[in-house]
């Protein structure tokens, strides 16, 4: 269960900001997570609800915005979205690809009081 470590150091870095802003209680957190974690965003949820408690966090929304994987190929630039674990281009076939987009993982803002 990984998500409860990235919870946690996102978390970390949210009390740590409120702190240093002076806000007394956060009350939501808007996250960004890519489809590449394989994060479940019900287990982010409940993470952040249990780890959240006895900080200015606690009791805060979590709001996750999921990001779509995107690959570029190498070979003939088009960009495609993978067919479950199948990453050859349905453009060129090839099986030499970037990662474009949904690697991210980063609290985009927080709102508090």
């Amino acid at each position: 269960m990984h998500e409860l470590s990235l919870i946690q150091a996102l978390i970390d870095m949210v009390v740590k900001s409120a702190i240093e802003n002076n806000i007394k209680k956060v009350t939501k957190v808007q996250l960004v997570v890519g489809e590449y974690y394989g994060a479940l965003p019900e287990t982010l949820e409940f993470a952040f609800a249990i780890l959240t408690e006895g900080t200015v966090c606690a009791g805060s929304e979590l709001a996750i915005e999921k990001r779509t994987l995107l690959l570029k190929c190498r070979e003939c630039a088009y960009e495609f979205r993978p067919e479950g674990y199948l990453y050859s281009c349905p453009n060129c076939t090839a099986v030499n690809a970037a990662l474009v987009k949904g690697r991210e993982l980063y609290v985009d803002y927080y709102e508090g009081e």
